[in-house]
């Protein structure tokens, strides 16, 4: 892996450990409450669990994202970057928010065009 291929992975790695703190720590308070669009303190109180375990999984694939840097892999980035863009996907057709494909699905997309240019091109 080349210098920006690296820099452009921890950037999407980071932006899933914000979602997992979003998710996990931050989804019954205003922030996350705001950025979820939800109906009520109440119904972030109902769902907080289920939230907590979408953030863990997002933990996962940061940590993935983050070893495959760390390990210089661009096949593990590869790998994790199409669970990335297949979460982002699937997570903005089940909950109808085109939002969520821009922000999650998109940015690894593109990051996974440039890690196929370096691998095979």
């Amino acid at each position: 892996m080349n210098t920006l291929t690296s820099v452009l992975i921890t950037v999407v790695a980071l932006e899933h450990l914000y979602f997992l703190v979003l998710e996990m720590f931050l989804w019954t308070k205003p922030k996350g409450i705001k950025t979820f669009g939800l109906k009520s303190k109440e119904y972030a109180e109902d769902t907080k669990v289920l939230a907590a375990n979408q953030g863990l999984y997002n933990g996962f694939l940061a940590a993935g994202l983050i070893y495959s840097v760390v390990k210089n892999n661009i096949d593990f980035a590869i790998f994790f970057l199409l669970c990335v863009t297949i979460a982002g996907i699937y997570g903005s057709y089940s909950t109808k928010k085109t939002a969520l494909f821009y922000v999650q699905a998109l940015p690894a997309i593109l990051v996974l065009t440039a890690c196929f240019f370096l691998k095979y091109i």
